[in-house]
């Protein structure tokens, strides 16, 4: 498959995916103590949290074909 359109394809997973996240995030925090050692290690923990579910996708879309030249 041509990089640029597993790019593209990526993109157009990764972007939704992270806005859905973020959503998510945001709703649980409401439910969180209010107190700010709780917010920050909350965040800390969730803004780092993102990265691994999406690092199978981000490998797949920076992986070379196998029989594609480089421009």
């Amino acid at each position: 498959m041509n990089p640029r359109l597993k790019k593209l394809i990526g993109i157009a997973i990764f972007l939704p995916a992270l806005l859905l996240y973020f959503g998510l995030v945001v709703t649980i925090a409401d439910f969180l103590p209010e107190n700010l050692l709780v917010y920050l290690v909350y965040y800390i923990i969730a803004g780092t949290a993102w990265a691994f579910p999406l690092k199978p996708l981000m490998m797949w879309m920076n992986t070379p074909a196998k029989n594609h030249r480089p421009d």
